[in-house]
């Protein structure tokens, strides 16, 4: 490929760093969660005009974490569906989960937190095996600060309010 040659970016494309004298100050961090736009939003729309699963969030307001089950072929469904991927039927059950897990990896958000949750880090996400059941969640892990954590840990799973209204799990560490 010696004959090639890439394109070159006209000069006039190039950044020049701005002088210490032309930057202005950041503005002060907001005080209460910021409005994100629905694509770069991390946290689904929950109410039954926007989602199938509303259900899911509505249990979550109860304090309850759920998930759909098809009753055909006994299977638990994680993500929560609204469809068997196996036989097809939309004829699911609800179920709660366990409350009890543990720790089954993790890792730390040292830096390129989700838009909205920069003012979080440095905080632990990791994965859990969920007690008497075959499912390992996702999710963000509270209670310990992220170099406390290890493979192993019991958790326990809980509904929280997101601040505006919304509701999502987490697990919470347990002593």
């Amino acid at each position: 490929m010696s004959g090639e040659t890439r394109p070159r970016r006209p000069t006039s494309a190039l950044v020049t760093p701005a002088s210490p004298e032309s930057t202005t100050p950041a503005p002060p961090a907001p005080t209460t969660r910021e409005k994100r736009p629905f694509l770069l939003d991390f946290f689904p729309l929950e109410t039954s005009d926007q989602t199938r699963l509303a259900r899911f969030f509505d249990r979550l307001r109860e304090g309850r974490v759920a998930t759909t089950r098809c009753p055909k072929d006994d299977l638990l469904l994680w993500p929560p569906r609204t469809a068997c991927p196996r036989c097809h039927t939309e004829t699911l059950e609800w179920v709660d989960l366990p409350e009890e897990g543990r720790i089954y990896a993790f890792s730390a958000v040292l830096g390129g937190a989700p838009l909205g949750m920069e003012a979080d880090v440095p905080f632990a996400v990791g994965l859990v095996d969920l007690g008497g059941v075959s499912l390992r969640l996702f999710g963000r892990l509270v209670g310990r600060a992220w170099n406390e954590l290890h493979v192993g840990l019991p958790v326990r799973l809980e509904p929280y309010d997101i601040g505006d209204g919304r509701w999502f799990y987490r697990f919470r560490t347990q002593s």
